[in-house]
């Protein structure tokens, strides 16, 4: 080593991440962008990028700031709570590596998504999404404490066509990337369509497919999906919604004209 190496300091690569904050519900006046550096290091995700400034809450001018607060739990992607605008696309940012979203060592710009009420920072709050799951009995109906025996048998034709929908973990990138849902909107979305048909799939679920089917016939029902498709494009378990979409829709028209056959 030269010694002129040998006296130059030690640079360390750091990552810009640019954060949309807001201090709170009803505070549009409080709404800015932050940046901030931290240290890169091997396979870090944008969760690791955000526990680094939580640690040390200091802006890139240097400036003392309240720590950014997230949602995360499970950090493999499999809960759903992290999800948030990652340069413009909904995502999970647990498996936002840094390394693939800045290969150049761009600034990462992270904000709130935007269909749902803001919290705080980058935390929304979900839950339109599981009362929506509510209105479509989005659940195995079974009454009784007492033993009600084995259940029917499901055949593996059933279960491999059930399985991809039952990977939905309710994170909410299907309704913010849809143009259909917005705050003076009531459709219900491609996530609550989906679970319809899964549970109407199911052997026992079919009992009360006709309910599931009559909450989606209804205002902010299937009739309100406009067919954008861009659901499809940002699920992060690759769910075929729009095949659900248009197996409901074929479900539900069934219903309408020939649903009376079955009360």
């Amino acid at each position: 080593m030269s010694e002129d190496a040998a006296k130059s300091p030690r640079t360390e690569r750091t990552i810009r991440l640019e954060i949309l904050r807001q201090d709170g519900p009803g505070q549009p006046e409080s709404k800015r962008w932050e940046s901030f550096d931290v240290p890169w290091h091997p396979q870090m995700n944008v969760i690791s990028a955000l526990m680094q400034i939580q640690r040390n809450p200091v802006t890139a001018e240097g400036k003392k700031v309240a720590p950014v607060v997230w949602e995360s739990v499970c950090l493999e992607e499999v809960c759903g709570a992290c999800t948030m605008l990652v340069n413009g696309r909904v995502r999970q940012s647990c498996t936002a590596l840094v390394d693939q979203i800045s290969p150049e060592g761009e600034p990462i710009k992270l904000a709130p998504m935007t269909k749902f009420p803001l919290v705080r920072d980058l935390i929304v709050d979900r839950s339109r999404m599981f009362d929506d799951l509510k209105k479509v009995k989005a659940w195995i109906d079974l009454d009784g404490s007492h033993d009600l025996g084995p259940g029917p048998r499901q055949s593996q034709g059933n279960q491999d066509e059930a399985y991809p929908l039952s990977r939905c973990m309710t994170c909410g990138c299907c309704l913010e990337a849809c143009p259909q849902v917005s705050a003076s909107s009531s459709f219900i979305g491609p996530a609550a369509i989906n679970q319809v048909r899964l549970f109407n799939l199911h052997p026992s679920g079919k009992m009360h497919a006709g309910e599931r089917l009559e909450a989606l016939m209804g205002e902010g029902g299937i009739a309100d999906c406009g067919k954008a498709q861009n659901c499809v494009d940002v699920c992060p378990k690759e769910i075929p919604l729009v095949d659900s979409i248009a197996e409901v829709s074929r479900q539900t028209t069934r219903h309408l004209f020939f649903g009376w056959l079955l009360r």
